[in-house]
């Protein structure tokens, strides 16, 4: 071959790679921030119901089925809801039996795929919970935001705000208690959930710009009445109130910040979804490096959020070591930082954003004893 044409083959080899590298990062990029909500996590196990009856359900073994605590039982077209493994019921040696509190959609039968989620309710306050609520509209940026208020006497409001792999419905886990303790809640659906307006480039920004609208809720709670906001978030829900912290104009109305498995560290997380879905290690930097130029993601903006130095309002922090998105070591080295306004609950056996699930009284011990001095 002839020196021109050898390079001409070079050069052409090199691009063909390089577009192929261009297009295998996009792909990649495209699994982890496309992600729809109210889907499972990709790092929970697909489950098989192998029997049920009135009051248990038969699964698949896995280390994920043999958890403590409460979780949602999600699949197409059911949902339920299990309770502790019962030790002293008979079954095979490949699966496990948990009590069935109620199925709360569909009809959970032999054979079907069903995966855990930490999303416990379905319907709204009212239906899920017996708590009346008023369905409101809130003005964001890109369109109306669709929320649920649930009244109370306090003039402290709690915002909660839903994470990764859920909807509006999985803050309900806690707003019973919060009722109890007189807390007016006020819970938010943000861009690219179901009824809010979609992201101009139609992709997740694990909180980065999903941050505006919860400050656009801010100001609604602020309109209408309260005088002091706490900002309970759940995984990127976590990374939006961290955000509004540090950049909201209403900042010096938030006087506590509530974090269940906190996204740190958006590069962590989005490998870690990634990887979850199976996209080969090899091209992970790749789906990072799209994601960064698809969506302008910048890790220096969330270090700044969560900034241990920056922090004036008081934290509490629930995360586990079990957590395979978000990196339970960030959330110690943040604590660590800050003892004097960060206490850090460490819970065990808790997958990502289910800290509530896993230890639902001790939660919600930690959670009274928190926002009482708030008010």
């Amino acid at each position: 071959m002839r020196p021109a044409k050898a390079t001409a083959a070079a050069v052409s080899t090199v691009l063909g790679v390089g577009a192929a590298l261009v297009a295998a990062g996009r792909y990649a990029s495209d699994i982890a921030l496309k992600a729809p909500s109210g889907r499972p996590l990709p790092t929970e196990p697909a489950l098989t119901v192998h029997a049920t009856d009135t009051d248990r359900v038969e699964l698949t073994r896995t280390l994920a089925s043999m958890r403590p605590g409460t979780y949602g039982l999600s699949g197409d077209g059911c949902h339920a809801v299990v309770g502790p493994v019962l030790d002293g019921a008979p079954h095979p040696a490949d699966t496990v039996v948990r009590r069935l509190e109620r199925v709360t959609h569909g009809t959970l039968e032999t054979g079907a795929t069903v995966w855990l989620t930490p999303q416990t309710y379905l319907g709204n306050p009212s239906t899920a919970l017996g708590l009346d609520h008023a369905d409101i509209d809130i003005p964001g940026e890109l369109g109306g935001l669709p929320a649920w208020f649930v009244p109370a006497a306090r003039d402290t409001w709690v915002i909660t705000v839903h994470g990764l792999g859920t909807t509006r419905e999985h803050p309900m886990v806690v707003m019973d208690c919060l009722h109890r303790l007189q807390f007016p809640v006020l819970d938010l659906a943000y861009r690219g959930d179901l009824g809010a307006p979609r992201s101009p480039d139609g992709l997740g920004h694990l909180g980065e710009t999903e941050w505006r609208d919860l400050d656009a809720a801010i100001r609604y709670a602020v309109r209408y009445g309260a005088e002091r906001i706490v900002l309970h978030g759940w995984s990127t829900g976590a990374a939006m109130a961290l955000h509004a912290a540090t950049e909201s104009a209403l900042r010096d109305r938030i006087c506590g910040l509530v974090l269940d498995s906190p996204v740190l560290d958006w590069e962590a997380t989005l490998s870690a979804i990634a990887r979850a879905r199976g996209i080969p290690a090899a091209l992970l930097p790749l789906a990072v490096r799209a994601a960064q130029g698809r969506t302008g993601l910048r890790g220096d903006r969330l270090t700044r959020a969560a900034n241990p130095a920056a922090l004036k309002i008081p934290v509490l922090l629930f995360h586990g070591p079990d957590d395979a998105l978000a990196p339970y070591h960030l959330s110690q080295a943040l604590a660590a930082r800050r003892p004097d306004l960060i206490t850090l609950h460490t819970v065990h056996d808790a997958p990502h954003g289910a800290c509530w699930n896993a230890t639902p009284a001790p939660y919600e011990e930690a959670l009274r004893r928190f926002l009482t001095p708030l008010t």
